[in-house]
């Protein structure tokens, strides 16, 4: 059965492109958000009768030679680094003390629902593997076993004292909606969907520091590596930016070799993928959240 990308709900039903085509329109016309936006940003922007919008999602959900893990990896650079790189990737280049404090406020927030989804999908899987694999997420993201015996939490508080903000007032500053949105989104997707689709939706976004996607044909780096030497952001920032620079190539690689492995089932498949194409669409909307809060701190 094909999930709505965007909104999960399952169209079950033989005929089931059509089914989502059907389902897509009839949520446009009702001018529901997400739907609109998605068949904006994927399909059309003008009224189209759901017919004429079959071919295009079997263009959507096909996957190519590469496998389900080429297919992630060549949404995501089209959705974060096109020609036009996503507005935060484009400010994080040479990014701003505002840009680097709207990261660390709203960051903060989706570390704490990141180890949740991880320990969700390790309660919920029954792969010895998957299990390992999380664990190490937890402990590197939220524990004490990041390099040098410091999470990546941890280095990201310290980045904002770096920049001037104590810990207790990061942690003490509500997400914005949009992230506080995004969050509620992910907790969704983890603690009721498929444990390999919450795995697909949580670790591709891991590819966003992933330095290998230029290869693949990103426009750009998360960021311009020579703002990890010199003085143009403090030592704090550099050392939370090297760590994510330095361990999401493995991180994510690992996670999508495992969805690649277990999603196996045609079913299972497309949950995977419209799962993923949701979490992406929440990761737009949080990314731009940091540059919402890096532009309050800046005025």
């Amino acid at each position: 059965m094909t999930l709505c990308p965007a909104c999960l709900r399952r169209q079950g039903t033989e005929e089931e492109l059509p089914a989502l085509a059907d389902h897509l329109v009839e949520e446009a016309a009702r001018s529901d958000p997400d739907h609109v936006r998605w068949l904006n940003q994927n399909l059309t922007r003008s009224r189209t009768a759901p017919a004429d919008l079959v071919d295009g999602l079997a263009r959507i959900y096909a996957i190519g030679p590469e496998g389900i893990h080429g297919w992630i990896r060549s949404r995501f650079i089209a959705k974060f680094y096109g020609p036009v790189p996503h507005p935060f990737v484009a400010a994080l280049q040479h990014p701003s003390r505002a840009t680097l404090l709207g990261y660390v406020i709203e960051h903060q927030h989706f570390l704490r629902q990141w180890v949740r989804s991880c320990a969700f999908i390790m309660a919920r899987t029954d792969h010895a593997k998957v299990v390992l694999h999380e664990l190490d997420n937890l402990g590197t993201e939220f524990g004490r076993f990041g390099p040098g015996g410091v999470s990546h939490y941890e280095l990201l508080l310290r980045m904002g004292e770096g920049l001037g903000v104590g810990r207790a007032e990061v942690l003490a500053t509500p997400p914005l909606p949009a992230t506080r949105r995004a969050i509620a989104g992910w907790d969704a997707i983890a603690s009721r969907g498929h444990w390999l689709a919450a795995l697909a939706a949580m670790h591709s976004l891991e590819l966003i520091a992933n330095r290998d996607l230029v290869r693949h044909g990103a426009s750009v780096r998360y960021f311009d590596p020579a703002i990890l030497t010199g003085d143009a952001i403090p030592p704090e920032a550099q050392a939370f930016l090297r760590e994510g620079y330095e361990a999401d190539v493995g991180h994510s690689d690992e996670a999508l070799a495992l969805v690649a492995e277990f999603a196996v089932d045609p079913d299972l498949l497309r949950e995977v993928q419209s799962t993923f194409l949701r979490s992406i669409d929440l990761f737009d909307d949080y990314l731009m959240a940091r540059l919402e809060r890096g532009m309050r701190y800046e005025a």
